[in-house]
């Protein structure tokens, strides 16, 4: 069996960052790493680094992501694929149809969409990088409607620390 790496570093989110970066698509920097790059500092480990962006570039995306060393490792297409790399570590990526107005559609599992308004994206600075992010207000929303882990209890109460100081 494989031994897979199931830690992230920040040094993994800045190499991945300025790949995507490197793209000049549109993306949102979402999930733990998100909520860690809001409050300013790495608040725990993260297995993975979550990014929303533009459904469109979703095959150029994927040829890059591979062409680095990516592997795909689980496909739900059109709501999500995760893949790993040995030496970055998971890579967890989710398509979003921008509309005109700002506002974005994200496939659901069960079908149909999310609708998500364009007040939940923005962008914060984080360890003086100016990094593309889903807001304080949409990671407390997205994080809602599921059954929560350790990890997610432990980003909520940094986004209510956070939202409190706010």
């Amino acid at each position: 069996m494989e031994n897979k790496k199931e830690i992230v570093t920040k040094e993994n989110l800045f190499t991945v960052l300025d790949l995507i970066e490197s793209l000049e698509m549109t993306y949102w920097l979402d999930g733990g790493w998100g909520v860690d790059a809001l409050v300013g500092y790495q608040t725990r480990n993260h297995r993975d680094i979550d990014i929303n962006f533009d459904a469109n570039e979703t095959a150029k995306f994927l040829k890059i992501l591979t062409n680095v060393g990516y592997q795909i490792d689980t496909d739900e297409r059109p709501v999500r694929i995760e893949l790993y790399h040995s030496e970055l570590g998971y890579l967890d990526i989710h398509p979003f149809i921008i509309e005109k107005d700002g506002s974005c559609k994200q496939a659901a599992l069960e079908g149909g969409f999310y609708d998500i308004p364009a007040i939940y994206f923005g962008s914060t600075t984080f360890e003086g990088r100016n990094i593309p992010c889903i807001n304080l207000e949409g990671q407390r929303v997205f994080h809602t409607g599921y059954e929560l882990r350790e990890v997610d209890k432990h980003d909520i109460e940094h986004l209510d620390q956070l939202f409190k100081n706010f």
